[in-house]
């Protein structure tokens, strides 16, 4: 399986982004999704997952009620829509991927087992 993050880019604070993850050559029906973000000098920080069936979500604190996680099955795109953007937002952003993931799990890097390549997202004060 390849994801392929994308939807980056350089937004004022209080704006809004949506970041897709496609996914080719598997399906992400089975697997849990989710989305991490890295700003420099710090470690990859969990910002939301959307588990595997589409119907439930969790999110970091500090996101929770600006951005949310979704998934169209027919484009195989898992989506952040990001919403009322913070400069303290701003990190290269990845999509990730398992299928063994327990919820205990979710916020921990090394349980995925497909990573995208990162999209920059940078806000603006």
């Amino acid at each position: 399986v390849q994801l392929q993050a994308s939807g980056g880019g350089l937004v004022q604070a209080g704006g809004s982004l949506r970041l897709s993850c496609a996914a080719s050559g598997g399906t992400f029906s089975t697997a849990t999704i989710s989305w991490f973000r890295q700003a420099p000098g710090k470690e990859r920080e969990f910002v939301a997952t959307l588990w595997r069936g589409g119907r439930n979500t969790y999110y970091a604190d500090s996101v929770k009620g600006r951005f949310a996680i979704s998934r169209d099955s027919a484009r195989n795109t898992v989506y952040l829509q990001m919403n009322s953007l913070k400069p303290e937002d701003t990190a290269v952003y990845y999509c990730a991927a398992g299928s063994r993931l327990i919820y205990s799990s979710i916020g921990n890097p090394d349980s995925y087992d497909y990573w995208g390549q990162g999209t920059q997202v940078t806000v603006s004060s």
